[in-house]
This record gives C-alpha cells, structure tokens and sequence, in this order.
C-alpha cells in the first residue's frame, strides 16, 4: 500500500485538525502527522507508543517499513542529527532513514478523538469499577470538548471502595504500579480522568467543579496531589504508558481490519 494511503486510513480515524483544534482552544502544542518520510510503498506496519530501538530493531525484522506511534518522534526543536546523539532521538532518526522506514505519529488527536486514548481510558476505568458497558449512555462532562468527544472527563461510577477500583485498574490496564492516595475503604461514585500527562492546575479546578472523589491520571507533580488530597480528592497514578497503550492497541486493531499488509503492535514491558 502507498504510505499515503495509510496516512489517509489513519487520520480517518483520529484526524489531525482535532489537534489543531485542541491547541487552539486548550492552548496546548503538538506536532503530530507524517514526521518521517523514507518510503513511498508500505510492506508491513509497526505500531508503538513511542519511537524505541526496539521498535525498529522488530520492525526491521518483520519486514515493515512504516512505524505509527501515539509519542511525537519529533516535538521540540532538533538543533542537529547524529548518531551519537546523547539523548538517543538522533541516532533512531538516523535508523530510520537508513532503513527506509517512515514515521507517522498520532498524538493528541488521538487523544481527542470519538473512542481516542482519553476516551479509552475511561472506559477502562469504568470495566475497573465493575461496570459492564463501557460507556454506555452516562452523562460525562468533558474539560476540552473537540467536535464529538474531547480531553478531560468526569462521569459517575457504580460505587465502590477506592482500593478495589485502583485493584480493578491493575487487571484492566495489565500493570501493577499503580499509587493510590486517600483512604482505600472510601466509596466512590465520581471519577475524573486525564490520559497522559494531563493533569494540571485546570484539571484539578474542573475536577472539583464537577464533584469527582477522585482522579486518575500520569506524571502528576507533587503540588497537584497536594492540592487534591488537601480539597478531599484521592489520587490515583497510573503509569503514563499504562494509561494510554490500552487506547492506542484498539487504534492499532482499526487499522488492522483496513490495510491488506502486516501489522504488528509492539509493547515496551517494562514501562507498564
């Protein structure tokens, strides 16, 4: 398949003027799209959270030459690229155009979109919580709404003890680092979830407003969980891949039923 075949498949689904939007209004940055262009034929894709070596030392050996990950392989500024680059970025640019292999990143679009990561992670959330619909038909408040979804949710739950909905998130989310803060008997009916590294002075303003008990998200700084349990809110903290891998692998599944060459998705273990 033409690589701009694929890119038209995969932003059918997440479409980059969702992020365009997203940092219009939300004042946020990103730098999603087509970030790496070294093929013009796809023979097999490779999808992975973030650019790793290990991501292309398997999709060099399985044969693809197309990567789409969730992480922006470019998103600050690069000054200059080589392979004995301290930080690593340069030396996986390098590979990758060596090796013909092109890189699409799907960012905060995916974030956003209907059934994106943030979307995903509720709902997740939800399964942890012993509900069985998913979403369902609940009423959800969203901080950044964008077209039919957004970013930031809040929305109630079938009560439970916090320590057993942080167990059911371990099971969920097939990780076992998870922190919880508050006092793990408390029930809880009202969830505020932020994918990724969301979680910010705003979240928290929304997250009261809202009246969740308590929030779950990734990276949060020690002022926010502060600022939260001191307003009475518990805290849960996921691993940041935790929180979207479980997202991006139904991303990776879409795609699969709609391309007719190998797709492989690729996991980082030790970052759950």
């Amino acid at each position: 398949m033409k690589l701009s075949e694929i890119y038209k498949i995969a932003d059918a689904i997440a479409p980059k003027r969702l992020s365009d939007e997203y940092c219009r209004t939300a004042g946020a940055y990103d730098n999603s799209g087509l970030l790496v262009e070294a093929c013009e034929e796809v023979t097999g894709i490779l999808f992975s959270l973030d650019l790793t070596n290990a991501a292309i030392d398997e999709a060099i050996a399985n044969g693809a030459n197309l990567i789409i990950t969730h992480h922006p392989v470019i998103y600050g500024k690069i000054d200059h690229i080589c392979v004995n680059d301290p930080l690593i970025l340069g030396e996986k640019l390098v590979r990758c155009i060596r090796e013909g292999i092109s890189v699409i990143s799907m960012h905060l679009n995916l974030d956003v979109a209907k059934d994106g990561i943030d979307e995903s992670l509720m709902q997740g959330i939800l399964l942890a919580s012993g509900e069985t619909d998913g979403a369902g038909t609940r009423s959800i408040s969203i901080q950044h709404p964008v077209e039919e979804s957004g970013y930031g949710r809040v929305y109630d739950v079938k009560s439970v003890a916090l320590g057993t909905l942080a167990e059911g998130m371990k099971k969920v989310f097939s990780t076992d680092r998870i922190v919880v803060y508050g006092d793990q008997e408390t029930s809880v009916t009202r969830v505020a979830s932020f994918c990724g590294a969301g979680a910010d002075e705003g979240a928290i303003v929304f997250a009261k407003k809202m009246g969740a008990q308590v929030m779950v998200s990734s990276d949060f700084k020690h002022h926010l969980i502060q600022l939260l349990t001191e307003s009475g809110i518990a805290v849960i903290v996921l691993t940041h891949y935790a929180s979207e891998q479980y997202g991006f692998e139904k991303y990776y599944k879409k795609i699969r039923q709609q391309v007719e060459i190998p797709c492989i998705y690729h996991t980082e273990n030790n970052l759950f």
